[in-house]
């Protein structure tokens, strides 16, 4: 179970910032840009440091469009890493305009679990091909025109207004992940001022709706915090799993694309 710990970071990130029909945010005042980069240190059972996870943006531009490269990477460390090394790294290619996905890659080691996958999404004929390195396959498989991955959902989203959320309202959103379509749900629980190694922060709170048994303890185990300001970052992620549980705080940051504010004590 701790060998999946950074996988469990990036999958509960994407869903953190939607509300039931958001509004796009102007193109020009995107929620993030160029550089922005921010890591996550993970803790297991509130004692054990497990590792820590980054996710970077990068600007291109790939067939004379503008695009972003977004790199996810997890990795183990402590008591956990001499037990369950870890590896992972994750990538998603998204068009700059659309924030569509283009090409998401995973390559992973977590305990000697191993996967090398390349997915290419193609929205003219809304097919994904994937790419299976380990062995040796290329499969087609059907998707919708918004479709997102693991990584791209993320940054789709968080290039919402939020002004709207009600409490209580539950969203859907479509990833496609290991060879499949899946729905998610989440549900917006009101705003908080929690307390980070940098200070007080204004947060919105949310609780996807996860599957019972095999992984966490029931279908409301996870609460994830992301900051209540322009940039809609994930900040907090409380999961209580089948055995143990994981916290994951934002640890360090850098190239913002807007203010991070943070509420002094008098």
């Amino acid at each position: 179970m701790i060998k999946k710990l950074p996988y469990i970071l990036f999958f509960f990130s994407i869903f953190i910032f939607s509300q039931t029909k958001p509004a796009p945010m102007p193109s020009n005042e995107l929620a993030f840009k160029d550089g922005e980069w921010l890591r996550f240190k993970m803790s297991y059972s509130n004692f054990f440091n497990a590792g820590f996870s980054t996710i970077e943006v990068k600007e291109i531009t790939y067939k004379k469009k503008e695009a972003f490269h977004i790199i996810g990477k997890g990795k183990s460390t402590g008591l956990v890493g001499l037990f369950f090394k870890v590896r992972d790294n994750y990538q998603s290619y998204m068009y700059k305009k659309s924030l569509k996905p283009f090409l998401f890659i995973r390559k992973i080691n977590e305990g000697g679990y191993t996967k090398n996958k390349e997915i290419t999404f193609d929205h003219d004929s809304k097919e994904a091909i994937v790419k299976n390195y380990k062995h040796n396959t290329v499969k087609k498989y059907p998707i919708s025109d918004d479709i997102q991955d693991m990584l791209s959902a993320l940054y789709y989203l968080r290039n919402k207004n939020l002004s709207n959320l009600r409490i209580g309202n539950e969203i859907e959103i479509k990833l496609f992940f290991d060879q499949e379509i899946n729905n998610f749900k989440l549900r917006f629980l009101g705003k908080e001022i929690i307390r980070t190694k940098f200070g007080k922060v204004k947060a919105l709170k949310f609780r996807p709706i996860v599957q019972k048994g095999r992984v966490f303890k029931a279908e409301e185990s996870v609460t994830v915090w992301v900051t209540d300001d322009e940039n809609k970052i994930p900040i907090k992620i409380k999961a209580a799993l089948a055995v143990g549980s994981l916290r994951a705080d934002l640890d360090s940051f850098k190239g913002l694309a807007h203010p991070f504010n943070i509420i002094f004590d008098n």
